[in-house]
């Protein structure tokens, strides 16, 4: 694992496999890079392959004072790409990874950007009366302050019951018999510094990206879970309608994760996506 500074002095792990065009990956809230590890080989032949683990994720615990929001992370994206003078750079983002590229964009456009890939993500996380395309298609800001409350009191728990208490009736099931990779979740979550990862989920909460869909004007490709635990069809569609030219793929019977069940047909459509003209 190496690193680069942020222009606050904050050090960003990141790890760099392979050779080729640049490919970064850019994981899910409470994630890593190690969610990534999966795909490299796949990947690592023909690109160089970047896995941050964002601001205040991964298990390293920060030394600077700014704390990790979507903005902080959309410039700490910034700051890489300017690090190792990226250009014609495919970016995928999970989850957290699409809304800190949505961000991105928002704040610099699509320069130095080829390609992009969205995994199931909403573009605004919080519903209200003129919105249900965000988490569980009734997420409002009400629920919204008592899962903060509820992350404080306990966030590893907080995290899992976001998840296994969705729309995923699989993962409903999962959650009540306390699965072995359930537990495994768990002793992950609990080992985290908890502080900054409630800051950060409150700043994506607090973001609307339904702006920038439009503003998108290169190549997208969108992957959506067929039962993702938080978002309806409807969100996926939405998306694909706003940036002109998206290509989607749902994943049929895959949960928030769709490119971790479905790996192989998930590398196959990267691959395809990324050397199409």
């Amino acid at each position: 694992m190496t690193h680069f500074f942020a222009d606050d002095g904050e050090k960003i792990h990141v790890q760099v496999s392979g050779d080729g065009s640049p490919i970064l990956m850019l994981h899910g809230w409470t994630a890593s890079h190690r969610e990534w590890q999966p795909f490299l080989e796949a990947l690592t032949a023909h690109h160089r392959v970047f896995r941050w683990d964002a601001r205040g994720h991964g298990g390293h615990r920060l030394t600077q004072a700014t704390v990790p929001t979507v903005q902080r992370m959309a410039q700490d994206l910034n700051n890489l790409i300017e690090n190792y003078a990226l250009d014609k750079l495919v970016v995928v983002g999970h989850s957290m990874g699409a809304l800190t590229l949505w961000q991105y964009i928002g704040e610099h456009g699509c320069r130095n950007l080829h390609k992009l890939v969205f995994i199931d993500q909403s573009p605004k996380l919080l519903t209200d009366d003129s919105w249900s395309n965000g988490i569980y298609g009734n997420f409002d800001r009400e629920q919204s302050q008592a899962f903060l409350k509820h992350l404080e009191d306990d966030f590893a728990e907080s995290v899992l019951r976001l998840g296994g208490m969705g729309l995923n009736v699989r993962a409903r099931q999962k959650y009540h018999e306390n699965s072995p990779g359930l537990e495994k979740a768990r002793q992950w979550l609990s080992a985290q510094d908890a502080k900054p990862l409630i800051a950060c989920w409150e700043s994506l909460t607090e973001a609307d990206y339904r702006s920038v869909l439009e503003r998108i004007d290169i190549p997208a490709l969108l992957v959506y879970g067929g039962d993702s635990n938080y978002y309806r069809s409807e969100t996926a569609h939405y998306v694909k309608n706003r940036i002109a030219g998206a290509i989607l793929h749902v994943y049929a019977g895959t949960d928030h994760s769709p490119h971790q069940w479905e790996r192989d047909r998930f590398v196959r459509d990267l691959r395809e996506f990324i050397d199409s003209p």
